[in-house]
């Protein structure tokens, strides 16, 4: 089945008219929603609290992983920082190449083989890209041989364990299904319709424990209500 770049035609659709669009978000969990394309390429100040704090303790040569179309990069070069921009979108990669990110690769993580990074960067819950619990272990694996010694992953995600709360506080979920923070999500953006893909949210509790048994050392660096947070992994 071939993929469809739903989020990069969207971007480049805004990027050449710029004309507000909308990604429209449809998923496994009982929620609809949209992404304001003009919000994937904003400036500093337009950033949440999170991100900001994110991008200063970046350090070294950075990876980003799921860059888009470059909004986070740009800044990290502008301190004077190495950052490679990685994302799966062509067109993404190309508007960041537009907007003057210097270092673009386009291609999915899987088939990515640098390494000597410092620093591998998730925003925007970019860690949903492993999936699943078993694609979160082989992320964490494959980063091994991608960072140096001492080299960090800082990344956000979200415990959505309040999306399956009742009205008396108690939680519906199945203990017998699959991970509740194991998401399918299919995005959609004028008459154009994507296939579905997994993506994951992830609680802290349970990536600390995931990373500790894989020789991580986790921290959470800044939290936000609803789950949020932000956090580290070190070697």
């Amino acid at each position: 089945m071939m993929e469809k770049d739903i989020i990069g035609a969207a971007c480049m659709d805004y990027f050449v008219s710029q004309k507000e669009a909308k990604i429209i978000v449809t998923s496994s969990i009982p929620e609809k929603s949209h992404i304001p394309v003009s919000y994937l390429f904003r400036s500093y100040e337009e950033m949440p609290e999170l991100e900001k704090t994110a991008l200063k303790l970046c350090k070294g040569k950075i990876l980003e992983l799921g860059g888009g179309v470059g909004s986070h990069a740009l800044e990290l070069q502008k301190s004077g920082l190495d950052v490679t921009l990685l994302d799966s979108s062509a067109l993404c990669c190309e508007i960041a190449l537009k907007r003057g990110v210097a270092k673009v690769v386009h291609e999915k993580l899987e088939n990515f083989s640098d390494h000597n990074f410092d620093t591998i960067l998730l925003l925007m819950n970019g860690i949903g890209i492993s999936g699943t619990l078993n694609g979160l272990d082989v992320f964490l694996e494959k980063s091994k041989k991608m960072l140096n010694q001492g080299g960090q992953i800082i990344f956000d995600s979200c415990d959505i364990l309040y999306m399956f709360e009742n009205e008396d506080g108690s939680v519906s979920i199945d203990l017998n299904a699959k991970y509740y923070g194991e998401v399918v999500y299919t995005m959609s953006h004028k008459k154009s319709k994507g296939n579905p893909f997994p993506w994951l949210f992830i609680s802290a509790d349970m990536i600390k424990a995931m990373a500790e048994q894989r020789g991580y050392k986790f921290e959470i660096l800044y939290q936000e209500e609803e789950g949020m947070y932000l956090a580290r992994l070190t070697l």
